[in-house]
Protein backbone atom coordinates (compact mmCIF):
# COMPACT_ATOMS: atom_id res chain seq x y z
CA UNK A 1 0.00 0.00 0.00
CA UNK A 2 1.22 3.52 -0.82
CA UNK A 3 0.46 6.60 1.25
CA UNK A 4 0.61 10.27 0.43
CA UNK A 5 3.24 12.40 2.16
CA UNK A 6 1.98 15.93 1.57
CA UNK A 7 2.78 19.53 2.33
CA UNK A 8 1.67 19.91 5.94
CA UNK A 9 2.32 23.66 6.00
CA UNK A 10 -0.50 24.20 3.52
CA UNK A 11 -2.89 22.27 5.76
CA UNK A 12 -1.82 24.26 8.81
CA UNK A 13 -2.29 27.58 7.10
CA UNK A 14 -5.75 26.83 5.74
CA UNK A 15 -6.91 25.35 9.06
CA UNK A 16 -5.60 28.25 11.11
CA UNK A 17 -7.05 30.86 8.80
CA UNK A 18 -10.44 29.17 9.00
CA UNK A 19 -10.50 28.90 12.79
CA UNK A 20 -8.96 32.22 13.76
CA UNK A 21 -9.94 34.80 11.16
CA UNK A 22 -7.67 37.80 10.71
CA UNK A 23 -4.29 36.33 11.63
CA UNK A 24 -2.01 34.14 9.59
CA UNK A 25 1.55 34.32 8.31
CA UNK A 26 2.57 36.18 5.18
CA UNK A 27 5.97 34.88 4.13
CA UNK A 28 7.75 34.46 0.87
CA UNK A 29 10.93 32.79 -0.21
CA UNK A 30 12.66 36.06 -1.13
CA UNK A 31 15.74 36.62 0.96
CA UNK A 32 15.08 33.41 2.84
CA UNK A 33 16.96 30.66 1.02
CA UNK A 34 15.56 27.55 -0.59
CA UNK A 35 13.04 26.64 2.11
CA UNK A 36 10.86 29.69 1.57
CA UNK A 37 7.87 30.41 3.82
CA UNK A 38 4.57 28.86 4.80
CA UNK A 39 2.87 30.05 1.59
CA UNK A 40 5.17 27.95 -0.59
CA UNK A 41 3.40 24.90 -2.02
CA UNK A 42 5.50 21.78 -2.46
CA UNK A 43 4.52 19.11 -4.95
CA UNK A 44 2.92 15.95 -3.60
CA UNK A 45 5.30 13.12 -3.04
CA UNK A 46 4.70 9.37 -2.93
CA UNK A 47 6.77 7.49 -0.33
CA UNK A 48 6.37 3.77 0.28
CA UNK A 49 5.69 2.55 3.81
CA UNK A 50 4.91 5.89 5.45
CA UNK A 51 1.70 6.54 7.36
CA UNK A 52 0.72 9.19 9.85
CA UNK A 53 -1.61 7.95 12.57
CA UNK A 54 -2.29 8.19 16.32
CA UNK A 55 0.61 5.86 17.03
CA UNK A 56 3.26 8.18 15.58
CA UNK A 57 1.77 11.66 15.48
CA UNK A 58 0.26 14.01 18.07
CA UNK A 59 -0.07 17.78 17.60
CA UNK A 60 2.53 19.49 19.76
CA UNK A 61 1.15 21.37 22.76
CA UNK A 62 2.84 22.37 26.05
CA UNK A 63 -0.22 21.46 28.14
CA UNK A 64 0.91 17.82 27.84
CA UNK A 65 3.86 18.74 30.09
CA UNK A 66 1.39 18.99 32.99
CA UNK A 67 0.02 15.52 32.31
CA UNK A 68 3.52 14.05 32.40
CA UNK A 69 4.59 15.80 35.62
CA UNK A 70 1.39 14.70 37.37
CA UNK A 71 2.44 11.10 36.57
CA UNK A 72 6.20 11.36 37.09
CA UNK A 73 6.33 13.87 39.98
CA UNK A 74 2.87 13.53 41.60
CA UNK A 75 3.96 14.35 45.16
CA UNK A 76 6.65 16.92 44.43
CA UNK A 77 5.75 20.59 45.03
CA UNK A 78 4.55 22.35 41.90
CA UNK A 79 3.53 25.79 43.17
CA UNK A 80 4.55 27.59 46.36
CA UNK A 81 3.04 30.91 47.38
CA UNK A 82 3.42 32.23 50.92
CA UNK A 83 1.96 29.50 53.13
CA UNK A 84 0.27 27.66 50.24
CA UNK A 85 1.80 24.64 48.55
CA UNK A 86 0.45 22.41 45.78
CA UNK A 87 1.84 19.20 44.33
CA UNK A 88 1.90 18.36 40.62
CA UNK A 89 -1.00 15.94 41.07
CA UNK A 90 -3.02 18.68 42.77
CA UNK A 91 -2.13 21.29 40.16
CA UNK A 92 -3.21 18.95 37.38
CA UNK A 93 -6.51 18.26 39.16
CA UNK A 94 -7.16 21.95 39.72
CA UNK A 95 -6.41 22.84 36.09
CA UNK A 96 -8.69 20.07 34.78
CA UNK A 97 -11.54 21.20 37.02
CA UNK A 98 -11.04 24.82 35.99
CA UNK A 99 -11.05 23.84 32.31
CA UNK A 100 -14.28 21.97 32.95
CA UNK A 101 -15.85 24.99 34.62
CA UNK A 102 -14.75 27.24 31.75
CA UNK A 103 -16.49 24.92 29.32
CA UNK A 104 -19.69 24.01 31.18
CA UNK A 105 -20.31 26.99 33.48
CA UNK A 106 -18.87 29.93 31.55
CA UNK A 107 -19.75 28.44 28.15
CA UNK A 108 -16.29 29.00 26.69
CA UNK A 109 -15.87 27.37 23.28
CA UNK A 110 -12.71 26.54 21.31
CA UNK A 111 -11.18 29.69 19.88
CA UNK A 112 -12.68 32.04 22.49
CA UNK A 113 -10.26 34.40 24.23
CA UNK A 114 -10.02 34.38 28.02
CA UNK A 115 -8.24 37.37 29.57
CA UNK A 116 -6.41 37.68 32.89
CA UNK A 117 -5.36 40.66 34.99
CA UNK A 118 -3.25 39.41 37.87
CA UNK A 119 0.24 39.34 39.37
CA UNK A 120 2.30 36.13 39.70
CA UNK A 121 -0.10 34.21 41.94
CA UNK A 122 -1.02 30.48 41.72
CA UNK A 123 -4.24 31.18 39.79
CA UNK A 124 -2.23 32.93 37.10
CA UNK A 125 -0.05 29.84 36.75
CA UNK A 126 -3.04 27.48 36.60
CA UNK A 127 -4.75 29.55 33.90
CA UNK A 128 -1.81 28.94 31.54
CA UNK A 129 -2.92 25.30 31.44
CA UNK A 130 -6.65 25.43 32.17
CA UNK A 131 -7.55 27.91 29.42
CA UNK A 132 -5.94 25.93 26.55
CA UNK A 133 -7.28 22.72 28.14
CA UNK A 134 -10.72 24.20 27.45
CA UNK A 135 -9.68 24.79 23.83
CA UNK A 136 -9.60 28.54 24.45
CA UNK A 137 -6.88 31.16 23.98
CA UNK A 138 -5.23 32.83 26.98
CA UNK A 139 -4.80 36.61 26.85
CA UNK A 140 -2.80 37.75 29.89
CA UNK A 141 -2.99 41.52 30.26
CA UNK A 142 -0.34 43.76 31.78
CA UNK A 143 -1.32 44.18 35.44
CA UNK A 144 0.01 47.75 35.56
CA UNK A 145 -2.16 49.17 32.80
CA UNK A 146 -4.85 51.73 33.55
CA UNK A 147 -8.57 51.24 32.99
CA UNK A 148 -8.80 52.96 29.57
CA UNK A 149 -6.00 50.79 28.14
CA UNK A 150 -7.45 47.60 29.62
CA UNK A 151 -10.84 48.52 28.16
CA UNK A 152 -9.21 49.07 24.76
CA UNK A 153 -7.41 45.71 24.83
CA UNK A 154 -10.54 43.87 25.95
CA UNK A 155 -12.43 45.42 23.05
CA UNK A 156 -9.66 44.49 20.60
CA UNK A 157 -9.30 40.91 21.87
CA UNK A 158 -13.06 40.38 22.27
CA UNK A 159 -12.35 38.36 25.43
CA UNK A 160 -15.35 36.43 26.78
CA UNK A 161 -14.10 36.18 30.37
CA UNK A 162 -11.75 38.28 32.51
CA UNK A 163 -10.03 36.68 35.52
CA UNK A 164 -8.93 39.51 37.81
CA UNK A 165 -6.99 39.60 41.06
CA UNK A 166 -8.87 41.19 43.95
CA UNK A 167 -6.29 43.99 44.25
CA UNK A 168 -6.99 44.99 40.63
CA UNK A 169 -10.76 44.54 40.73
CA UNK A 170 -11.62 48.25 40.83
CA UNK A 171 -9.43 48.97 37.79
CA UNK A 172 -11.09 46.07 35.98
CA UNK A 173 -14.59 47.28 36.91
CA UNK A 174 -13.80 50.74 35.57
CA UNK A 175 -12.48 49.16 32.36
CA UNK A 176 -15.67 47.13 31.92
CA UNK A 177 -17.76 50.25 32.54
CA UNK A 178 -15.85 52.08 29.80
CA UNK A 179 -16.27 49.07 27.52
CA UNK A 180 -20.02 48.97 28.05
CA UNK A 181 -20.28 52.62 26.97
CA UNK A 182 -19.03 51.62 23.52
CA UNK A 183 -21.93 49.21 23.08
CA UNK A 184 -19.68 46.14 23.33
CA UNK A 185 -20.59 43.19 25.53
CA UNK A 186 -18.23 43.19 28.52
CA UNK A 187 -16.68 39.86 29.51
CA UNK A 188 -17.77 37.90 32.57
CA UNK A 189 -15.69 38.83 35.62
CA UNK A 190 -14.10 36.08 37.73
CA UNK A 191 -12.49 37.35 40.93
CA UNK A 192 -9.26 35.79 42.23
CA UNK A 193 -9.29 36.15 46.02
CA UNK A 194 -7.04 35.31 48.95
CA UNK A 195 -9.34 36.12 51.87
CA UNK A 196 -12.83 37.41 52.63
CA UNK A 197 -11.90 41.03 51.97
CA UNK A 198 -13.77 41.23 48.66
CA UNK A 199 -17.31 41.81 49.90
CA UNK A 200 -17.59 45.26 48.32
CA UNK A 201 -16.24 44.20 44.93
CA UNK A 202 -18.37 43.47 41.88
CA UNK A 203 -17.90 40.15 40.11
CA UNK A 204 -19.82 37.32 38.45
CA UNK A 205 -17.90 34.35 39.85
CA UNK A 206 -15.27 33.74 42.50
CA UNK A 207 -12.23 31.74 41.36
CA UNK A 208 -12.11 28.98 43.98
CA UNK A 209 -15.87 28.46 43.92
CA UNK A 210 -15.83 28.26 40.13
CA UNK A 211 -12.97 25.75 40.21
CA UNK A 212 -14.64 23.64 42.90
CA UNK A 213 -17.67 23.18 40.65
CA UNK A 214 -15.58 21.67 37.85
CA UNK A 215 -15.46 18.01 36.89
CA UNK A 216 -12.25 16.21 37.82
CA UNK A 217 -12.97 13.64 35.08
CA UNK A 218 -13.14 16.30 32.36
CA UNK A 219 -11.11 15.38 29.27
CA UNK A 220 -8.85 18.29 28.25
CA UNK A 221 -9.57 19.69 24.81
CA UNK A 222 -6.21 19.07 23.15
CA UNK A 223 -5.68 20.88 19.85
CA UNK A 224 -6.51 19.00 16.67
CA UNK A 225 -4.03 21.25 14.91
CA UNK A 226 -0.76 22.36 16.54
CA UNK A 227 -1.00 25.62 14.58
CA UNK A 228 -4.06 26.57 16.65
CA UNK A 229 -3.48 29.61 18.89
CA UNK A 230 -2.67 29.02 22.56
CA UNK A 231 -2.25 32.63 23.68
CA UNK A 232 -2.32 36.27 22.69
CA UNK A 233 0.35 38.47 24.25
CA UNK A 234 0.16 42.22 23.87
CA UNK A 235 3.46 43.99 23.30
CA UNK A 236 4.77 45.90 26.29
CA UNK A 237 3.99 49.38 25.03
CA UNK A 238 7.51 50.81 24.70
CA UNK A 239 6.32 52.17 21.34
CA UNK A 240 2.99 53.37 22.85
CA UNK A 241 0.74 51.16 20.63
CA UNK A 242 0.51 47.58 21.90
CA UNK A 243 -0.25 44.84 19.38
CA UNK A 244 -1.72 41.40 20.09
CA UNK A 245 0.91 38.77 19.25
CA UNK A 246 -0.52 35.30 18.57
CA UNK A 247 1.35 32.21 19.81
CA UNK A 248 0.57 28.70 18.54
CA UNK A 249 0.60 25.45 20.53
CA UNK A 250 3.52 24.30 18.38
CA UNK A 251 5.58 27.43 18.93
CA UNK A 252 4.89 27.45 22.67
CA UNK A 253 5.91 23.78 22.96
CA UNK A 254 9.18 24.33 21.12
CA UNK A 255 10.04 27.58 22.91
CA UNK A 256 9.29 26.05 26.33
CA UNK A 257 11.91 23.37 25.69
CA UNK A 258 14.36 25.85 24.15
CA UNK A 259 14.05 28.18 27.14
CA UNK A 260 14.68 25.60 29.85
CA UNK A 261 17.63 24.30 27.83
CA UNK A 262 19.25 27.72 27.50
CA UNK A 263 18.49 28.27 31.20
CA UNK A 264 20.42 25.05 31.91
CA UNK A 265 17.39 23.89 33.88
CA UNK A 266 17.69 20.21 34.72
CA UNK A 267 15.06 17.98 36.34
CA UNK A 268 13.20 19.34 39.40
CA UNK A 269 14.52 22.92 39.45
CA UNK A 270 13.12 25.61 41.75
CA UNK A 271 12.14 28.70 39.78
CA UNK A 272 11.47 32.09 41.38
CA UNK A 273 8.83 34.06 39.48
CA UNK A 274 10.12 37.61 39.16
CA UNK A 275 9.35 37.85 35.42
CA UNK A 276 5.63 38.68 35.01
CA UNK A 277 3.69 35.73 33.62
CA UNK A 278 1.74 38.18 31.47
CA UNK A 279 4.94 39.06 29.61
CA UNK A 280 5.50 36.76 26.61
CA UNK A 281 3.61 33.99 28.44
CA UNK A 282 6.28 34.22 31.14
CA UNK A 283 8.99 33.49 28.53
CA UNK A 284 7.10 30.16 28.08
CA UNK A 285 8.39 28.98 31.47
CA UNK A 286 4.98 28.30 33.07
CA UNK A 287 4.99 25.35 30.67
CA UNK A 288 8.77 24.84 30.74
CA UNK A 289 9.01 24.42 34.52
CA UNK A 290 6.18 21.89 34.32
CA UNK A 291 8.11 19.95 31.67
CA UNK A 292 10.96 19.52 34.16
CA UNK A 293 8.80 18.78 37.21
CA UNK A 294 10.11 21.91 38.92
CA UNK A 295 8.76 24.05 41.73
CA UNK A 296 7.28 27.46 40.92
CA UNK A 297 7.81 30.00 43.70
CA UNK A 298 5.29 32.78 43.11
CA UNK A 299 5.81 36.39 44.18
CA UNK A 300 2.98 38.91 44.30
CA UNK A 301 5.43 41.80 44.60
CA UNK A 302 9.07 41.87 43.54
CA UNK A 303 11.51 43.56 45.92
CA UNK A 304 15.18 42.77 46.66
CA UNK A 305 14.26 41.59 50.16
CA UNK A 306 11.56 39.24 48.85
CA UNK A 307 13.96 37.89 46.23
CA UNK A 308 16.74 37.13 48.74
CA UNK A 309 14.34 35.76 51.38
CA UNK A 310 12.63 33.38 48.96
CA UNK A 311 15.91 32.17 47.47
CA UNK A 312 17.11 31.18 50.93
CA UNK A 313 13.77 29.78 52.12
CA UNK A 314 13.10 27.60 49.07
CA UNK A 315 16.65 26.93 47.78
CA UNK A 316 15.86 28.63 44.49
CA UNK A 317 18.03 27.46 41.61
CA UNK A 318 16.77 29.65 38.74
CA UNK A 319 15.08 32.97 38.18
CA UNK A 320 14.57 35.54 35.46
CA UNK A 321 14.87 39.31 35.70
CA UNK A 322 14.94 42.40 33.53
CA UNK A 323 18.13 44.51 33.77
CA UNK A 324 16.19 47.00 35.93
CA UNK A 325 15.56 44.24 38.49
CA UNK A 326 19.26 43.32 38.42
CA UNK A 327 20.05 46.98 39.02
CA UNK A 328 17.63 46.97 41.94
CA UNK A 329 19.32 43.90 43.43
CA UNK A 330 22.91 45.18 43.19
CA UNK A 331 21.92 48.54 44.69
CA UNK A 332 19.79 47.07 47.48
CA UNK A 333 20.57 47.88 51.14
CA UNK A 334 22.82 45.42 52.91
CA UNK A 335 19.98 44.76 55.36
CA UNK A 336 17.87 43.30 52.52
CA UNK A 337 20.53 40.87 51.33
CA UNK A 338 21.09 37.26 52.36
CA UNK A 339 23.95 34.88 51.69
CA UNK A 340 22.78 32.61 48.88
CA UNK A 341 22.61 28.87 49.73
CA UNK A 342 23.76 27.98 46.22
CA UNK A 343 24.57 29.55 42.88
CA UNK A 344 21.37 30.97 41.39
CA UNK A 345 21.24 31.02 37.62
CA UNK A 346 19.57 34.15 36.29
CA UNK A 347 18.28 34.80 32.78
CA UNK A 348 18.11 38.49 32.00
CA UNK A 349 16.47 40.02 28.97
CA UNK A 350 14.99 43.28 27.79
CA UNK A 351 17.32 46.20 27.28
CA UNK A 352 21.02 45.25 27.04
CA UNK A 353 22.39 44.93 30.60
CA UNK A 354 25.34 47.18 31.46
CA UNK A 355 28.49 45.07 32.00
CA UNK A 356 28.98 46.70 35.42
CA UNK A 357 25.64 45.32 36.64
CA UNK A 358 26.53 41.81 35.44
CA UNK A 359 29.83 41.91 37.34
CA UNK A 360 28.17 43.00 40.58
CA UNK A 361 25.51 40.29 40.29
CA UNK A 362 28.24 37.66 40.01
CA UNK A 363 29.88 39.05 43.15
CA UNK A 364 26.61 38.49 45.03
CA UNK A 365 26.49 34.82 44.03
CA UNK A 366 24.29 34.94 40.94
CA UNK A 367 25.29 33.40 37.61
CA UNK A 368 23.82 35.64 34.93
CA UNK A 369 23.10 34.59 31.36
CA UNK A 370 21.87 37.11 28.83
CA UNK A 371 19.04 36.38 26.42
CA UNK A 372 17.43 38.51 23.76
CA UNK A 373 14.07 38.36 22.11
CA UNK A 374 10.77 40.09 21.61
CA UNK A 375 7.11 39.37 22.28
CA UNK A 376 6.98 38.33 18.62
CA UNK A 377 9.57 35.59 19.27
CA UNK A 378 7.82 34.08 22.30
CA UNK A 379 10.30 35.96 24.50
CA UNK A 380 13.76 34.31 24.36
CA UNK A 381 15.22 34.07 20.87
CA UNK A 382 18.98 34.26 21.36
CA UNK A 383 21.36 33.84 24.27
CA UNK A 384 25.05 34.21 24.96
CA UNK A 385 26.51 30.68 24.95
CA UNK A 386 29.57 30.79 27.20
CA UNK A 387 32.74 29.21 25.85
CA UNK A 388 35.51 27.77 28.09
CA UNK A 389 38.23 29.81 26.37
CA UNK A 390 36.65 32.96 27.80
CA UNK A 391 37.18 31.82 31.40
CA UNK A 392 40.71 33.24 31.51
CA UNK A 393 39.70 36.72 30.33
CA UNK A 394 39.79 39.70 32.74
CA UNK A 395 36.45 40.34 34.53
CA UNK A 396 35.72 43.43 32.42
CA UNK A 397 36.13 41.52 29.17
CA UNK A 398 33.94 38.67 30.47
CA UNK A 399 31.14 41.11 31.29
CA UNK A 400 31.34 42.71 27.85
CA UNK A 401 30.95 39.31 26.20
CA UNK A 402 28.05 38.38 28.49
CA UNK A 403 26.31 41.62 27.56
CA UNK A 404 26.16 40.51 23.92
CA UNK A 405 22.95 39.00 22.60
CA UNK A 406 24.67 35.85 21.37
CA UNK A 407 23.27 33.24 19.00
CA UNK A 408 19.88 31.67 18.25
CA UNK A 409 18.43 29.01 20.50
CA UNK A 410 17.64 25.54 19.21
CA UNK A 411 14.01 26.29 18.38
CA UNK A 412 14.82 28.84 15.69
CA UNK A 413 15.98 28.15 12.17
CA UNK A 414 18.11 31.27 11.94
CA UNK A 415 18.88 34.69 13.40
CA UNK A 416 20.85 37.14 11.32
CA UNK A 417 21.83 40.80 11.03
CA UNK A 418 20.74 42.09 7.64
CA UNK A 419 20.39 45.27 5.66
CA UNK A 420 16.75 46.31 6.04
CA UNK A 421 16.44 47.41 2.42
CA UNK A 422 18.53 44.92 0.43
CA UNK A 423 17.95 41.99 2.86
CA UNK A 424 21.64 41.10 2.45
CA UNK A 425 23.48 39.71 5.48
CA UNK A 426 25.99 42.23 6.89
CA UNK A 427 29.69 41.29 7.23
CA UNK A 428 30.65 39.56 10.50
CA UNK A 429 33.16 42.30 11.34
CA UNK A 430 31.72 43.62 14.63
CA UNK A 431 31.30 47.06 13.01
CA UNK A 432 28.75 47.01 10.19
CA UNK A 433 25.29 47.62 11.57
CA UNK A 434 22.06 46.07 10.32
CA UNK A 435 18.65 44.93 11.57
CA UNK A 436 18.25 41.75 13.61
CA UNK A 437 15.93 39.31 11.83
CA UNK A 438 14.45 35.98 12.92
CA UNK A 439 13.18 32.90 11.13
CA UNK A 440 11.76 29.68 12.55
CA UNK A 441 9.09 27.90 14.54
CA UNK A 442 9.18 30.28 17.50
CA UNK A 443 8.30 33.38 15.51
CA UNK A 444 4.74 34.60 16.09
CA UNK A 445 1.84 33.43 13.95
CA UNK A 446 0.86 37.06 13.44
CA UNK A 447 -0.77 40.12 15.02
CA UNK A 448 -4.37 39.68 16.14
CA UNK A 449 -6.78 41.36 13.71
CA UNK A 450 -3.97 43.32 12.04
CA UNK A 451 -3.19 41.78 8.66
CA UNK A 452 -1.17 44.75 7.37
CA UNK A 453 1.10 44.87 10.42
CA UNK A 454 1.65 41.11 10.10
CA UNK A 455 2.62 41.40 6.44
CA UNK A 456 5.05 44.22 7.21
CA UNK A 457 6.68 42.40 10.14
CA UNK A 458 7.19 39.15 8.17
CA UNK A 459 8.10 40.55 4.77
CA UNK A 460 10.88 38.87 2.84
CA UNK A 461 10.49 35.63 4.77
CA UNK A 462 12.01 37.05 7.97
CA UNK A 463 10.61 38.66 11.12
CA UNK A 464 11.97 42.21 11.31
CA UNK A 465 12.83 43.08 14.92
CA UNK A 466 13.51 46.80 14.54
CA UNK A 467 16.71 46.36 16.58
CA UNK A 468 20.07 47.46 15.18
CA UNK A 469 23.10 45.27 15.83
CA UNK A 470 26.50 44.16 14.61
CA UNK A 471 27.65 40.60 13.97
CA UNK A 472 31.02 39.57 15.39
CA UNK A 473 33.43 37.18 13.62
CA UNK A 474 32.15 34.32 15.84
CA UNK A 475 28.58 35.13 14.61
CA UNK A 476 27.51 36.41 18.03
CA UNK A 477 25.28 39.44 17.61
CA UNK A 478 25.45 42.58 19.71
CA UNK A 479 22.65 45.13 19.86
CA UNK A 480 23.61 48.73 19.26
CA UNK A 481 20.15 50.30 19.38
CA UNK A 482 16.55 50.24 18.39
CA UNK A 483 16.15 51.34 14.78
CA UNK A 484 14.15 54.36 15.91
CA UNK A 485 16.58 55.20 18.75
CA UNK A 486 19.79 55.65 16.73
CA UNK A 487 20.94 59.26 17.00
CA UNK A 488 22.26 60.81 13.80
CA UNK A 489 24.49 63.72 14.79
CA UNK A 490 26.34 65.60 12.07
CA UNK A 491 26.13 62.52 9.83
CA UNK A 492 27.50 60.18 12.52
CA UNK A 493 25.39 57.33 13.91
CA UNK A 494 25.44 57.25 17.71
CA UNK A 495 24.37 54.13 19.60
CA UNK A 496 22.39 55.13 22.68
CA UNK A 497 23.26 51.76 24.23
CA UNK A 498 26.97 52.58 24.14
CA UNK A 499 26.35 55.97 25.75
CA UNK A 500 24.18 54.38 28.44
CA UNK A 501 26.90 51.82 29.20
CA UNK A 502 29.35 54.62 29.96
CA UNK A 503 26.76 56.45 32.08
CA UNK A 504 26.16 53.32 34.17
CA UNK A 505 29.87 53.18 34.97
CA UNK A 506 29.60 56.51 36.82
CA UNK A 507 29.51 55.73 40.55
CA UNK A 508 26.64 58.17 41.23
CA UNK A 509 24.21 56.97 38.54
CA UNK A 510 21.51 54.45 39.38
CA UNK A 511 19.58 54.50 36.08
CA UNK A 512 20.20 56.08 32.68
CA UNK A 513 18.49 56.40 29.33
CA UNK A 514 19.61 58.33 26.25
CA UNK A 515 17.48 59.74 23.42
CA UNK A 516 17.93 62.29 20.65
CA UNK A 517 17.34 66.00 21.22
CA UNK A 518 16.95 68.35 18.22
CA UNK A 519 20.07 70.45 17.61
CA UNK A 520 20.18 73.49 15.31
CA UNK A 521 23.73 72.71 14.18
CA UNK A 522 24.19 68.93 14.40
CA UNK A 523 20.60 67.90 13.67
CA UNK A 524 20.46 65.69 16.77
CA UNK A 525 22.58 65.29 19.88
CA UNK A 526 22.41 62.83 22.80
CA UNK A 527 20.18 63.80 25.72
CA UNK A 528 20.67 61.75 28.89
CA UNK A 529 17.99 61.16 31.48
CA UNK A 530 19.55 59.95 34.72
CA UNK A 531 18.47 58.97 38.21
CA UNK A 532 21.09 59.26 40.93
CA UNK A 533 21.79 56.84 43.75
CA UNK A 534 20.67 57.90 47.22
CA UNK A 535 23.22 60.18 48.88
CA UNK A 536 25.01 61.27 45.68
CA UNK A 537 25.07 64.76 44.24
CA UNK A 538 26.56 65.58 40.84
CA UNK A 539 25.68 68.20 38.24
CA UNK A 540 25.19 68.11 34.48
CA UNK A 541 28.70 69.37 33.68
CA UNK A 542 30.39 66.65 35.74
CA UNK A 543 28.46 63.90 33.97
CA UNK A 544 29.17 65.34 30.52
CA UNK A 545 32.87 65.59 31.34
CA UNK A 546 32.87 62.00 32.63
CA UNK A 547 31.37 60.79 29.34
CA UNK A 548 33.85 62.77 27.25
CA UNK A 549 36.68 61.19 29.22
CA UNK A 550 35.40 57.71 28.35
CA UNK A 551 34.18 58.01 24.74
CA UNK A 552 34.55 60.14 21.60
CA UNK A 553 33.33 63.67 22.31
CA UNK A 554 30.66 63.63 19.60
CA UNK A 555 28.98 60.68 21.38
CA UNK A 556 28.85 62.32 24.80
CA UNK A 557 25.51 63.80 25.97
CA UNK A 558 25.12 67.52 25.48
CA UNK A 559 22.08 67.60 27.78
CA UNK A 560 21.55 65.82 31.10
CA UNK A 561 18.15 65.71 32.81
CA UNK A 562 17.79 64.48 36.39
CA UNK A 563 14.41 62.77 36.60
CA UNK A 564 12.53 59.52 37.18
CA UNK A 565 12.76 57.22 34.15
CA UNK A 566 9.40 55.82 32.95
CA UNK A 567 9.22 52.05 32.51
CA UNK A 568 6.76 49.39 31.47
CA UNK A 569 5.62 46.71 33.92
CA UNK A 570 8.36 44.43 32.59
CA UNK A 571 11.09 46.95 33.36
CA UNK A 572 11.65 48.25 29.84
CA UNK A 573 12.34 51.96 29.57
CA UNK A 574 9.63 53.83 27.68
CA UNK A 575 11.86 55.84 25.41
CA UNK A 576 8.98 57.20 23.36
CA UNK A 577 8.02 59.25 26.44
CA UNK A 578 11.59 60.51 26.86
CA UNK A 579 11.82 61.37 23.16
CA UNK A 580 8.74 63.53 23.50
CA UNK A 581 10.24 65.27 26.53
CA UNK A 582 13.51 65.92 24.68
CA UNK A 583 11.62 67.17 21.64
CA UNK A 584 9.56 69.53 23.82
CA UNK A 585 12.78 71.15 25.09
CA UNK A 586 13.31 72.55 21.61
CA UNK A 587 16.53 72.79 19.62
CA UNK A 588 19.83 72.98 21.42
CA UNK A 589 21.66 75.91 19.84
Amino acid sequence: MKHHFYNYSRLLKSSYKRKFIGVYSFCSSSGGGSRGGVDDVASWQRVDGIVRCQANYTPLTPITFLERSAKVFPHRPSVVYGGSLYTWRETRQRCVKLASALTTVLRISPGHLVATLAPNVPAMYELHFAVPMAGAVLCALNSRLDSPMISSLLAHSQAKVLFVDYQLAKIASEALHLLSKTGANPPLLVLITESDNHENLEYDYEYENLLAGGDEQFQPNLPADEWDPISVNYTSGTTSRPKGVVYSHRGAYINSISTFLLHEMGPMPTYLWTVPMFHCSGWCLPWGVAAQGGTNVCLRKVTPKDIFDNIVLHNVTHMGAAPTVLNMIVNSPLTDRRTLPNKVRVLTGGSPPPPQILSKMEELGFEVAHLYGLTETYGPGTYCVWKPEWDSLPPGEKSKIKARQGVQHLGLEDVDVRDSLTMESVPADGKTMGEIMFKGNTVMSGYLNDVNATKEALKGGWFHSGDIAVKHPDNYIEIKDRLKDVIISGGENISTVEVETVLYSHPAILEAAVVARPDSHWGETPCAFVKLKVGYEVDEHEIIKFCRDHMPHYMAPKTVIFDEIPKTATGKIQKFILREKAKAMGCLS
